[in-house]
């Protein structure tokens, strides 16, 4: 790490000049080469994903992509002839102009259940439905678009009409990533006092941001993502990358304070919190690309999007930064903000070391509460219903919301999520007559609003047909009716006959899928926590250590989890931040784990270094872990103010997947920097003594060495003082 950092140092104008090249050559690739983000929910081996594959092999291509609606409703009628010029126009126009489209009118044969029969709305709301063939995220975007434009300009008197479907779905238009940048700026200001102080963290994130991203548009090509990757990169990378150079900054400061000229200032930092930043960072991308074995690949797609992200904040940290701190020189406190003050006060006087000496000399009370807390914030985790959202927890103005409460009011709730049913049909007409039977079967199981007749292809050798149920897509009974189909219903009919009926559609989908994730995410959760406690074992040469912070992860996620629950599935306080109560996405939870983990060995090898740092020069674990939280917590707090804002920031976009994603990561980061950092390490650190850093020697023999501080001072690098642990050190300013 010093050589690198004297290197970059030392040619500092060909690092900057080589990141602008890298930056503006990997732009123009981009717009070369790069690849378009596909939304593929795919789950070999599932019923559902088989009835997709067979609709798509049997001729059914565009019910195996893309399903949605062009709702309407006329108060004198859909059968007035001029809403119905009117409409059949719209439907030709959409067909013409939207590439590999299929649209089944209501005014059809075939779509003769979509006219309201019953209620006060009979015979004054419709719906068509429209299927597109399977095409990449970008075409999606465009279909969606056309489509919008043409219901704006349809000339249907005293119509409604709505689009409902994900891909109708008005685009956001707020940016969250610009506020959290913002929040950003301000905590630095605040913390460092100064302008140029607060530039560098922010340049060299920006700088491995668009990278990041832009290496990102070109390993699409090889890797299926999902729409939303750029924004999930952006939201992990905003919050690393500014925490990974403000750790470096705040060390090179350090330097500078205690004497050193700006080039050994920068080789210490690399060498101390460079050290820490390389050991997270690479932790980061080891814990994300752990998502591969849960073997989808929407979630291996958005693993690499985000080791991607992670990787190139963390080398502009390592390379970029050292090379910016030459510029700046001893000029960095310069352009200073009127709140800093001249003089710190040391380290025995700060707020952070008299409160790690509260909570020592009390370290039961302080335990047994901060565990609790957590625990009874973690309790909601029993009642998680996973699953995805759809139009109902939209915003009411968006026209895939209207449509969505305009078909539950002409025809019930489960017409906005239909099953599909799809079979091989071997022998012809037989076939076809088992299958109405079946369909007349279903018809009478309770849950079931409607059944359409079976629909064969042109050859003969397949049919489809829908189930409407009478609940709505998120409710239990509606997951709950699909294993009865599957189970109870369609085995006694089916039994005997070549027929292999599969229950599939996007309800079947969102079920299997919520299922495997729920049955993997154990396993996924034990390696990374074994994982952990291995590398952790390794860098501190302990046992207790390890463990207490594999057991305070799970104390902060689960609390995290229990609050995303609390909000986006019971609803409390969900008005506040614009959401409608519902599952919580069945991504998520195993996604977060894998980034929270990471985050928080930032913060945990950034405390234990400068813990075990103290403990080597003293032998007073007491005073270690007094003197570690004073060195540390300023930077910490700001650290995670940093990320709890950028994450937080989500929140207040559009998009509930986001939204809940920014939520859980907020939480779980406050949740980490203030109860586990400031309370639970001091406590069972203070509780365990010298036990703390005990390790068999049968293991430490065995163990790799991993030095996350350094190895050794050169004798003419300054480093921190060698005062006994009572004398006031010098300041130690973020």
């Amino acid at each position: 790490m010093r050589r690198l950092a004297a290197a970059c140092y030392h040619h500092r104008k060909l690092v900057l000049i080589s990141w602008v090249v890298l930056l503006v050559g990997l732009f123009g690739l981009n717009k070369a080469v790069g690849g378009e983000f596909r939304d593929e929910f795919k789950l070999p081996g599932s019923e559902s994903q088989d009835g997709f594959d067979l609709l798509q092999e049997q001729g059914f291509g565009n019910q195996s992509g893309f399903s949605g609606q062009i709702v309407f409703k006329a108060d004198g009628g859909v059968e007035q002839p001029q809403v119905r010029a009117g409409m059949e126009q719209l439907f030709t126009d959409m067909t013409e102009q939207i590439p590999d489209s299929e649209i089944t009118s209501p005014y059809s044969e075939e779509g003769q259940r979509q006219v309201a029969e019953r209620g006060p709305n009979a015979g004054n709301i419709a719906f068509a439905t429209i299927d597109l063939a399977d095409r990449d995220s970008q075409q999606f975007t465009d279909a969606g678009e056309t489509a919008r434009n043409l219901v704006d300009q349809a000339d249907v008197p005293g119509t409604e009409i709505e689009l409902g479907g994900d891909v109708f779905a008005e685009p956001p238009e707020f940016a969250s990533e610009g506020v959290g940048l913002l929040a950003a700026v301000i905590i630095l200001l605040v913390a460092f006092g100064s302008v140029l102080a607060m530039g560098l963290p922010i340049i060299t994130a920006l700088f491995g941001i668009a990278t990041g991203i832009s290496v990102v548009g070109l390993v699409v090509n090889v890797i299926n993502m999902p729409s939303f990757s750029n924004q999930a990169v952006a939201m992990v990378a905003i919050g690393v990358g500014i925490d990974y150079a403000l750790f470096i900054v705040t060390r090179y400061r350090e330097g500078l304070q205690s004497g050193s000229d700006p080039e050994r200032s920068t080789v210490r930092a690399l060498d101390t919190a460079g050290r820490a930043v390389l050991f997270a960072g690479i932790t980061v991308i080891i814990a994300v690309l752990g998502l591969f074995t849960i073997g989808l690949s929407m979630v291996r797609g958005l693993a690499v999007g985000i080791a991607v992200g992670v990787l190139m904040t963390m080398l502009a940290s390592l390379t970029l930064l050292p090379a910016l701190l030459g510029f700046v020189g001893t000029n960095i406190d310069k352009l200073g903000l009127p709140h800093r003050r001249r003089k710190e006060t040391t380290d025995h006087q700060t707020v952070w070391y008299r409160w790690s000496r509260v909570i020592q000399h009390r370290p039961w009370p302080a335990l047994v509460l901060s565990t609790l807390f957590l625990l009874v914030l973690a309790i909601p985790v029993l009642g998680i219903r996973m699953g995805f959202s759809d139009a109902s927890n939209r915003p009411t103005s968006d026209t895939t919301r209207e449509a969505f409460d305009l078909v539950a009011d002409g025809f019930g709730p489960g017409f906005n999520g239909p099953f599909l049913l799809a079979t091989a049909t071997p022998n012809g007409e037989a076939d076809l007559a088992t299958l109405s039977q079946l369909s007349e079967t279903i018809g009478q199981t309770d849950g079931v609003a409607a059944v359409t007749p079976p629909r064969p292809n042109e050859d003969g050798t397949a049919a489809v047909f829908q189930v409407f149920p009478t609940t709505a897509p998120q409710s239990e009974d509606t997951e709950a009716l699909v294993h009865t189909l599957r189970d109870d219903v369609i085995p006694p009919v089916t039994d005997g006959t070549d027929l292999d009926v599969k229950v599939s559609g996007v309800q079947a989908a969102s079920v299997d899928f919520a299922e495997y994730t729920a049955s993997r995410l154990p396993i996924f959760i034990g390696a990374v926590l074994l994982l952990s406690f291995i590398l952790l074992t390794a860098v501190f040469r302990s046992i207790l250590v390890p463990l207490k912070a594999v057991i305070m992860n799970l104390l902060s996620v689960g609390a995290a989890y229990g609050c995303m629950v609390m909000v986006f599935q019971w609803g409390w306080g969900a008005d506040l931040i614009g959401v409608e109560p519902g599952p919580i996405e069945a991504w998520v939870p195993m996604m977060m784990f894998a980034v929270i983990f990471g985050l928080s060995m930032d913060y945990e090898v950034f405390l234990l270094s400068r813990i075990r740092e103290e403990y080597d020069r003293t032998g007073d674990n007491s005073m270690a872990v007094a003197n570690g939280v004073a060195v540390t917590a300023r930077v910490i707090t700001a650290a995670a103010a940093i990320m709890f804002c950028v994450f937080g920031a989500f929140v207040l976009g559009a998009d509930r997947s986001l939204k809940l994603f920014g939520f859980g990561l907020a939480v779980a980061v406050l949740l980490d920097a203030t109860i586990v950092r400031l309370v639970l390490v001091p406590s069972t650190m203070e509780l365990l003594g010298d036990k703390n850093w005990w390790i068999p020697k049968w293991l430490d023999r065995i163990l790799p060495t991993l030095h996350v501080e350094a190895t050794a001072e050169d004798e003419d690098q300054p480093g921190p003082p060698s005062a006994p642990p009572t004398a006031e050190r010098e300041p130690q300013p973020v």
